[in-house]
Formats: structure tokens, sequence, C-alpha cells
């Protein structure tokens, strides 16, 4: 087991989930109750890494991270040293790739919610944040919960935008999905085996918790 590689990778997954989570909560709740007509054309952004290929997402991240563009000047000018092929690089990339798995399952918690509850709290007088924190947030915690462990959970099984993004660089970019093709390219197959079965069973626990939460057995339980 490469514990350097599993490391960083929790690493990055923990930070990822975390950003997701503060911007994907603001971000569904406009998406599901803007009123604007623009907003199917963020909802399609936002969806786009769902579709397109990760070496695809990758090599336009790569280039709006050289040294060449804006974005990667401004780091250079701020920090000395390049974006791409850094944790830090890492980071921004897996912001983008994940950002539909944690925005969906909170959107469509959202989306779920009886509008005549949040109409009942502004005839009573609440604000539009008040009524954010005291209904439609509490209503849609297992949407959240779920938004957050799915990013984690994808986080730590990107390989492609990692590779793109970050390259193969031991105890900076190395991340676990990296570290099982390079023991498979170097006929490591036990070293290959292990690890894929730490990640089958992460998958199977993730997939687990999340199935879990929609069957909500303690609200379909009788109060005492």
């Amino acid at each position: 087991m490469d514990w350097e590689a599993l490391w960083l990778t929790a690493r990055l997954a923990t930070i990822v989930s975390g950003i997701l989570l503060v911007v994907s909560v603001p971000l569904a709740h406009w998406i599901v109750f803007s009123r604007r007509r623009w907003t199917f054309l963020v909802e399609s952004i936002v969806s786009l890494p769902l579709v397109l290929p990760p070496t695809v997402l990758g090599f336009y991240l790569l280039m709006a991270m050289g040294t060449r563009s804006p974005l990667g000047r401004l780091w250079i000018d701020w920090t000395g040293h390049p974006l791409a092929f850094t944790f830090e690089g890492l980071v921004v990339a897996s912001l983008f790739y994940s950002l539909p798995f944690a925005v969906q399952p909170i959107a469509t918690a959202f989306s779920q919610i009886d509008p005549t509850l949040r109409e009942a709290s502004a005839t009573l007088g609440a604000a539009p944040l008040r009524t954010f924190f005291r209904v439609v947030l509490p209503l849609s915690i297992e949407g959240v919960i779920a938004g957050a462990v799915l990013s984690f959970a994808h986080t730590v099984g990107e390989f492609g935008v990692v590779l793109m993004v970050g390259g193969n660089l031991p105890g900076v970019t190395r991340t676990v999905s990296i570290a099982i093709y390079d023991h498979v390219q170097a006929l490591q197959y036990r070293e290959a085996t292990v690890t894929a079965l730490f990640m089958l069973a992460f998958a199977f626990a993730v997939l687990l918790a999340v199935y879990g939460l929609r069957r909500r057995p303690l609200a379909a339980a009788p109060l005492a």
C-alpha cells in the first residue's frame, strides 16, 4: 500500500469536498429557486464535467493554469511558482471536476421541498436567509450530506484530470489512482491488487452511505 499517495489523496478529497460544500449549497439554491431565464445555462456549465472526457477537461484546465495564462501569471506573481503540476493545481482542477457531484444531489433535495412551506415562512415575516436556515436546509440535509460524500468519493477516484494537471510527482501530485496505474505499468500486480481492493471497499462503503441516506429510516420511524 502506498501510504504517501493515500494520505495525499485523503487530504485532497477533504479540502475539495469542504470547499465544494460551501460553494454548492448557495449555487444549488440559486439554480432551483431563481426565476431568471438563463439559469439553465449555468446548470449546463456546472454539469459539463459529467459528459466531457476527463482528458479534455484536464487539457483546458492545464492551459488555464499555464504560465502564459492570466491565472497562471497571477499565481506566479503571488506565490513565486507555477500552478500546474502542484498540489494547489490539483485542488483547483478537482473543484471543477467534482462540482456537479456536489451540486446535483443538493439541487434535487431543494427541488423536492414543498413550495408552500417557503411561502408560509415568508408570510410569517421571516427573511429569506432565515427561511433558508430554518426551513430549506433542515429539510434538505440528506441531499447536502450526499453531495459532500459523493464529491469526496469522486475526488478520491480521479485519474485523467489529475494526470493531466498534476502529472505524477510522488508526495506532491501522485494520488492513489495514479499509484495503481504505476504499479500495473511496473508489473507490480500484488501492490496494484491491494490498493485496488482498498479502493473497491471504499467505493462500496460510499454507495452504502448514500443509498442508506435515501432510505431515511429515522424519518419513517414512528415517534415515541
